[in-house]
């Protein structure tokens, strides 16, 4: 079950970073996740565990770092379909 709710915070997460960044993630539901789970990653690797946490992620690091890979994923995406 703990695994379950990991995943589901993860792609809350995920969602809310594009949602704030005002750009879809590619990938659906798995791209939510996925970069729920590299954002919670380097926000919490960048700015510390401080906040709340749920589910294992510390939110606020989290949510911040789930922006930087939303508009990160943007500019390549947006730089590859140019070419």
């Amino acid at each position: 079950m703990g695994l379950l709710w990991t995943i589901i915070v993860g792609g809350v997460i995920g969602w809310l970073g594009g949602l704030l960044v005002g750009r879809d993630v590619p990938g659906g539901i798995i791209g939510n996740i996925i970069a729920g789970f590299i954002g919670a990653w380097l926000g919490t690797l960048l700015l510390g565990a401080w906040g709340p946490s749920v589910g294992g992620f510390a939110l606020i690091p989290a949510i911040i770092g789930a922006i930087v890979v939303v508009l990160i994923l943007s500019a390549i995406l947006r730089g590859t379909r140019r070419a």
